[in-house]
């Protein structure tokens, strides 16, 4: 979030004192304001909130959402993984995967000290996402220094994320879209697109070959499935010329 340093002389305050809503952070019971999101700051946070959300180790993420590691102290990162209750109010701690977008206007001084309290606070990786210049990826970690990832390149949160995230996929929406496909498909049990494809082709063979030959016995079944999606091709080409049972069977004697 791009913050403004407007430290309040009349503090310091808590985070209870602070209502949803309300455009403050607190830093060591100091408010800052924090102003609203440009257009490409917008637009890049939501694609990666796409791309992190939809991780198939993911049970929680947010934009935006309020942390409280002590009463002094509440952050909201733009995007926020894991330790989101579907409850109203501040969230205690922190969340083990907080991005930041970086644009014009960015105050770097309280950037630094938010990704210290986060990481203080327990935070394992805080990525940072630059919009301006050469598009890159700051990686924190506690007691680690700073490494950067570019385009190309690809980040990994263990134990948080299943899947790697390109780093365009934070900000880009063909990438974007792309890691979200992968991973809804991951969520129905499927590897990917391929197999996908793979299961209709089987459907398909499977009950041309029923009609070709009558109910396929169970273990012919076992073998057919065991095909990959070359496999299927050829014996869908094959089995318009079966006409019995022993047609299949001498096909993947030969094929299995």
């Amino acid at each position: 979030m791009l913050g403004k340093q407007q430290y309040h002389t009349d503090g310091p305050f808590r985070a209870e004192q602070l209502r949803s809503g309300d455009p403050y952070e607190l830093d060591d019971g100091h408010p800052i304001e924090c102003l609203p999101s440009g257009g490409r700051h917008a637009k890049a946070s939501l694609k990666g909130g796409l791309a992190l959300e939809s991780d198939p180790a993911v049970a929680s993420a947010g934009f935006d959402t309020g942390f409280t590691p002590d009463e002094k102290n509440l952050r909201t990162p733009d995007i926020a993984v894991g330790n989101i209750p579907d409850e109203p109010g501040w969230v205690p701690g922190v969340p083990p995967l907080a991005v930041e977008y970086a644009d014009t206007g960015q105050d770097e001084r309280d950037l630094q000290q938010k990704i210290r309290t986060l990481l203080g606070a327990g935070t394992r990786y805080v990525w940072v996402v630059r919009l301006t210049g050469v598009r890159r990826v700051e990686v924190y970690e506690p007691q680690a220094p700073r490494r950067l990832a570019y385009p190309g390149q690809q980040l990994e949160a263990p134990g948080i994320l299943a899947n790697p995230v390109p780093v365009e996929a934070l900000y880009d929406p063909d990438a974007a879209h792309e890691v979200a496909l992968r991973n809804l498909l991951q969520r129905r049990g499927y590897a990917d697109l391929d197999a996908v494809r793979e299961e209709g082709q089987l459907a398909l063979v499977l009950r041309q070959l029923q009609r070709a030959i009558g109910q396929i016995p169970e273990n012919d079944s076992q073998r057919i499935h065991r095909l990959d999606g070359d496999g299927l091709a050829a014996l869908a080409e094959a089995l318009l010329d079966f006409h019995e049972k022993g047609d299949l069977i001498a096909w993947l004697e030969h094929h299995v």
